[in-house]
């Protein structure tokens, strides 16, 4: 995991990769993170673009807080690409 990442963003990242903390996770956590490690852009449709390393993604943001688990196996995907997985 990258050096750079404050406590808060690494806690973030650590939950997304847990199975069980990642139905913690809460959207506003997660887009924090995502402003602090890649470019996140909102698009006309509320759908955001969000690029980090050499992937990119859209996203449309939970209506709730919570985060659905496709949306959590794609940011898994987009981080480990990312080099942001936690060390197993």
């Amino acid at each position: 995991m990258s050096e750079h990442l404050s406590p808060h963003h690494r806690t973030t990242v650590e939950h997304l990769f847990n199975h069980q903390g990642a139905t913690s996770l809460h959207w506003r956590e997660v887009l924090s993170l995502l402003n602090a490690v890649g470019t996140v852009e909102q698009k006309h449709n509320d759908k955001l673009l969000v690029k980090m390393g050499g992937e990119i993604i859209t996203i449309d943001p939970p209506k709730h807080q919570e985060l659905d688990m496709q949306l959590i196996v794609d940011l898994r995907h987009m981080f480990k690409a990312a080099g942001y997985a936690p060390a197993q």
